[in-house]
């Protein structure tokens, strides 16, 4: 390597170390040099390459140190010989974080090759975003897993919102382009389901819940309870039955549907009601969060005071009732395939069947 410079010295690479080791702490863990090379220092000038070849053992940098930030030179920018391969180790550890495209022009940062030291982190997310900004690319989605927490705050410093939590990660965004993100929101909906199950005896599988509102205690209800991640209603429905009396049931058709907003942590909330057809009786009711189960007749649930006073809950049970007795067409569920996104879709819609005589109608 040719060096010029106004004022020089050489240093090893131990030495290197211990001048940078606030920026660089991790550099004897991350890369083996199998000799120790010499590299020279300047200043007031940049060093400038002069190799036809590269010998083994040695580096060479990977372009003019022009481009390189004077405060932050060294690793970030040099071939190593590392096992025998040259490698731009610190280019990939230390500036540009593992990213794909999205389909809208943004970028994904590869969860699975994320740094695990903060202060490289910071590093390579400051630069990563400053490339991303000077290619056009638009939003930026950095999925932080519960192991690596430690890096939200650094993300949060360099500019990245709170897009939404789960369990195990939290989803932060930023929006390189200038003006209002476009970025999709968080979901802005829970999904519940409620079973309306009526047996031959014309009695209806109700339940109390051991955890509810004061107001509430003692009713009898319909079991309930949230689908979770990609279930259909219709299954969810069947699922929630099973799991809090213990009936096998088959889903009919939806009958109604609630919606509310400013719910739970200031969500919206749809509630859909299934009517389903039994197919066991005997009941076993989940201790966790049922405190009773039964088979009540209809007459008897459909007169307690709280249904009574609650004209939604009251208008709920007519529905049910008037769909029993083929006065009121529900919502059946259809598989369908679309080519607009090429997956299987389940629409709900009312179809009057004369054939099966399923519903006449008013």
């Amino acid at each position: 390597m040719e060096c010029r410079f106004s004022s020089s010295k050489c240093m090893t690479m131990s030495q290197i170390e211990k001048t940078y080791s606030s920026q660089f702490s991790s550099v004897r863990q991350l890369v083996q040099v199998k000799s120790t090379p010499l590299f020279c220092s300047y200043r007031g000038m940049y060093a400038k390459a002069s190799h036809s070849s590269t010998p083994n053992n040695t580096y060479v940098p990977k372009k003019s140190m022009d481009s390189v930030d004077g405060q932050k030179l060294g690793a970030g920018n040099l071939l190593y010989q590392i096992n025998g391969t040259n490698s731009s180790l610190f280019s990939r550890n230390l500036r540009m974080l593992d990213a794909f495209d999205d389909e809208y022009g943004g970028v994904i940062v590869d969860l699975e090759r994320l740094p695990a030291n903060p202060n490289v982190f910071a590093s390579m997310l400051r630069f990563s975003v400053s490339h991303w900004k000077a290619k056009g690319k638009k939003g930026v989605w950095l999925k932080l897993p519960i192991e690596k927490s430690d890096l939200v705050p650094v993300a949060v410093k360099e500019g990245f919102e709170y897009h939404h939590a789960e369990r195990g990660y939290v989803m932060l965004t930023y929006w390189l382009p200038e003006g209002p993100s476009m970025l999709p929101a968080n979901a802005s909906h829970q999904v519940g389901v409620g079973g309306f199950v009526i047996n031959d005896k014309n009695e209806v599988l109700v339940v109390q819940e051991k955890y509810c509102a004061p107001p509430f205690s003692g009713l009898w209800k319909i079991p309930t309870g949230f689908i979770v991640e990609s279930e259909e209603i219709f299954t969810g429905s069947v699922r929630e039955v099973k799991e809090e009396t213990g009936i096998d049931t088959e889903f009919v058709e939806v009958v109604a549907f609630r919606h509310v907003h400013n719910v739970a942590f200031e969500k919206s909330d749809l509630f859909f009601i299934c009517i389903l057809k039994p197919l066991s009786t005997e009941i076993m009711v989940d201790d966790h969060e049922i405190e009773a189960a039964k088979w009540m007749p209809l007459v008897e649930f459909v007169e307690q005071p709280l249904i009574q006073q609650d004209c939604m809950f009251k208008k709920v049970i007519d529905i049910c009732i008037a769909c029993l007795g083929k006065r009121y067409c529900g919502l059946s569920v259809h598989q369908l395939a679309s080519t607009f996104d090429g997956k299987i879709s389940s629409l709900y819609y009312n179809v009057i069947d004369s054939q099966h005589n399923n519903c006449i109608g008013n």
